[in-house]
């Protein structure tokens, strides 16, 4: 059984959390304050984990049977609940590297890990009015409910 067979992603509520992790990740975008990649985020997290409000694992069914990848995310989990990081999975790739501007890479060039994106500090109070607080708060009442690792569907559009 998967996530998405567990958990609804049609909901009014995953809707609204849907939307404001969207407005998370592009605000942190545009302010230079997104680290994108597993290992990008493992060195950010080793050198200065106190920065990081915010860690999304992004998967989708394909990736599932990716042994590797599932460890990464393990210990980056992990990492997070003991430096007290809210953490999100996503499903929706294809979403995310629309909204990030990931589109097709160059020719010969890598294409961008989405896998692991992390959200630093933003330092400012304006920032944190763009979804943050809400995305905070669905992953505490998350928490709450034993769910320790809250998941929201990025809906195609």
């Amino acid at each position: 059984m998967t996530l998405e067979e567990l958990v609804p992603c049609d909901s009014s509520k995953m809707q609204a959390v849907s939307e404001a992790v969207e407005r998370v990740l592009v605000a942190a975008q545009r302010q230079d304050r997104l680290t994108v990649g597993v290992y990008e985020s493992a060195k950010l997290m080793n050198v200065d984990p106190d920065s990081v409000v915010l860690c999304v694992l992004a998967t989708d069914e394909e990736d599932e049977g990716d042994i590797a990848l599932q460890i990464h995310f393990t210990l980056i989990q992990a990492f997070c609940c003991d430096n007290d990081i809210h953490i999100l999975r996503v499903s929706g790739m294809q979403r995310l590297a629309a909204i990030l501007g990931g589109g097709e890479p160059e020719p010969g060039a890598e294409p961008r890990d989405l896998h692991c994106l992390l959200v630093t500090n933003p330092h400012t109070d304006a920032w944190k009015g763009q979804g943050l607080a809400e995305v905070a708060s669905y992953c505490a009442e998350s928490r709450d409910r034993n769910q320790w690792v809250p998941f929201v569907c990025l809906q195609e559009r």
